[in-house]
C-alpha cells in the first residue's frame, strides 16, 4: 500500500511528464482542428503557411529589437567605462604631479638644510 502511493507521489509531481502530456496533448489538438476543418486542405495549407510568415516576421522584428537594445546597452557601458578610465586615469596623474611637487619641495628643503651646515 506505501510503494503504491509512493509511486502515485513521484509520477503525478514529475514535472517533465507533464510537461510532455501537455506538449502531445497540444499536438493531437492542432492535429484534430486542421483535419475537421471546415475549409479545403489547399485554403488550410494557405493559411497555414501565411501565419507561418507572420509569425516568422514577428520573430524577425523581436530579434532585431532584442539585438538592437543589448547593442545599446552594451555601448552605454562601453563608453561609461571609458568615462571611468579618463577619470581614474586623470585622478592618476594628479596624484602623480602632487607626488613630485612633495619631493620636489622636500628635495629643495634637504639642499637648503645641507647648504646650512
Amino acid at each position: 500500500m506505501n510503494n503504491q502511493i509512493e509511486e502515485y507521489k513521484s509520477t503525478s509531481t514529475n514535472p517533465l511528464k507533464v510537461l510532455t502530456g501537455i506538449l502531445i496533448g497540444g499536438l493531437a489538438g492542432a492535429a484534430a482542428m486542421l483535419l475537421l476543418a471546415p475549409q479545403s486542405g489547399k485554403d488550410t495549407r494557405l493559411q497555414i503557411r501565411n501565419r507561418g510568415l507572420q509569425l516568422r516576421d514577428q520573430a524577425s522584428g523581436f530579434v532585431g529589437d532584442a539585438v538592437s537594445q543589448v547593442r545599446s546597452i552594451t555601448n552605454d557601458i562601453a563608453n561609461g567605462g571609458r568615462e571611468k578610465f579618463d577619470e581614474i586615469k586623470q585622478h592618476g596623474q594628479d596624484l602623480a604631479v602632487e607626488q613630485l611637487d612633495h619631493l620636489t619641495k622636500a628635495a629643495k628643503a634637504s639642499k637648503l638644510a645641507i647648504q646650512r651646515s
